[in-house]
């Protein structure tokens, strides 16, 4: 039996029967006609964009077990196509989809992880109550391109008797490292382990976890694995808010007020674009702006060099304005580099 390998999309977690059909040892992949050559690993990148290419919108097959996900690798390998990975917790919105296309016109085939990491969770609260929709998971990426959503449990990942760590030092010390100890070692370990799991050519992470993708970045390089790092463009609401899996968990009132953090940014960005430089100036204003929303309470508004993440006191060269406001219990995080000469 042949299928054609949907060229299109990425980013992880979440099977269910009657979805897309398996690629089994039968099966042979290849590149859906149409669609653009597969781009060789490290390769120019092609901006991300909410269009993708024409592709079946059945729902992506779910793999739980890593001994079937490497499987599935493998015979993709052994077709001669290439490897996208989308690391995700699931809940999957646009955003998602904008990874998933992104990954589906540059690989073979594309992986969605949709996994909701314990370790990385510094609230247990947060970790209970964070959405969990597998069956809408696997409709969303297979409509986005992908061809699989790996989707394991709890165990799968952190068996019993499970100690190591992986854990990026100085990029982690402000910002959300700060203030969710822990988090990004729960993060750079489960990465590692998705990258060990799937053995991707390229990961695809979105730009409004800044942080993140730099952290990922950086372990990536350190530990000389052979996977290419793809970042793309934050995805916005009309009214500017960020697209979150969160973004569910607000209340009426409190998604009304949520647009004040892309709002503070853009007033932040007013400011240098007019000539200032200190970064204090451009911190009292941003959080001027966020209390204007009687909701919001401000876990942290930062200023910091956008390579190294270490704060600043004059804007020079790439800065990353940052902030991360509550609502209630729902944490919302988003940020903006700014060029100044």
């Amino acid at each position: 039996m042949t299928r054609e390998a949907r060229s299109g999309t990425g980013m992880p977690y979440e099977d269910g029967s009657g979805g897309a059909s398996a690629l089994g040892d039968e099966e042979t992949l290849r590149p859906r006609s149409g669609t653009a050559p597969l781009a060789a690993p490290g390769g120019p990148a092609e901006s991300c964009t909410p269009e993708g290419p024409d592709v079946p919108t059945r729902p992506a097959r779910v793999v739980e077990t890593i001994v079937e996900l490497r499987s599935q690798v493998a015979a993709a390998r052994a077709s001669g196509l290439s490897v996208g990975l989308v690391p995700t917790m699931g809940a999957l919105h646009n955003g998602h989809a904008s990874l998933m296309r992104r990954a589906r016109s540059e690989n073979g085939l594309v992986v969605v992880s949709v996994f909701v990491n314990p370790t990385q969770f510094d609230d247990r609260r947060d970790l209970a109550t964070y959405p969990r929709t597998l069956e809408h998971d696997r409709q969303v990426a297979g409509q986005a391109g992908a061809d699989l959503v790996f989707a394991p449990s709890v165990a799968e990942m952190y068996p019993d008797g499970f100690a190591t760590w992986v854990e990026v030092q100085r990029l982690t010390d402000h910002l959300c490292g700060a203030s969710r100890p822990g988090h990004f070692r729960g993060v750079c370990t489960v990465v590692a382990k998705l990258f060990a799991i799937c053995s991707p050519d390229r990961a695809y992470f979105g730009e409004k976890d800044f942080q993140q993708l730099a952290v990922i970045r950086r372990m990536t390089r350190d530990l000389n694995l052979p996977v290419e790092i793809v970042g793309c463009p934050t995805v916005r609401e009309a009214d500017g808010l960020a697209l979150s899996s969160r973004n569910t968990r607000l209340t009426k009132v409190q998604r009304e007020q949520a647009p004040v953090l892309f709002a503070a940014l853009q007033e932040a960005r007013h400011l240098v674009e007019g000539g200032e430089r200190a970064a204090e100036v451009i911190v009292r204003r941003l959080s001027e702006i966020v209390h204007t929303a009687p909701l919001a309470v401000i876990d942290y508004v930062e200023v910091v060099d956008a390579d190294s993440l270490q704060p600043v006191q004059t804007l020079r060269g790439r800065c990353l304005l940052a902030l991360a406001v509550r609502f209630g219990e729902t944490r919302l995080i988003d940020s903006l580099v700014v060029e100044v000469p």
